[in-house]
């Protein structure tokens, strides 16, 4: 018995596995290769996912190469992500009832009556 049908798309998969390390969309993979999105999700879901998975630990393995070498942006970064610091909040205060001297005794750093 003869197949039916279009005969099956050649792919890649390390040409699958490659953009997918770098966060191409599906989209723009099966538009590189030449295929349906529906094609490339049907039989590369999990090279796809595989790819994905090793270009996080890549850019991870990236940052932490960078704010070990002392780069004080990735250090921040990395400590706001991974410590939970934050910056300090500034509280604001309405001062338009105040008198004069409440806003000098302010202003020394003192709190007003």
């Amino acid at each position: 018995m003869a197949k039916i049908g279009r005969p099956r798309a050649k792919i890649d998969p390390d040409a699958v596995l490659a953009l997918a390390r770098i966060h191409c969309t599906q989209a723009e993979i099966a538009a590189v290769l030449g295929c349906s999105v529906d094609t490339l999700a049907r039989r590369f879901a999990d090279t796809i996912k595989k790819g994905q998975d090793e270009g996080k630990a890549s850019l991870r393995r990236m940052q932490y190469k960078a704010a070990s070498d002392g780069n004080p942006t990735m250090l921040i970064w990395l400590g706001k992500q991974l410590l939970g610091q934050h910056e300090p909040t500034q509280e604001f205060r309405d001062l338009s009832g105040m008198t004069d001297a409440d806003l000098e005794v302010l202003a020394a750093g003192r709190a007003p009556k």
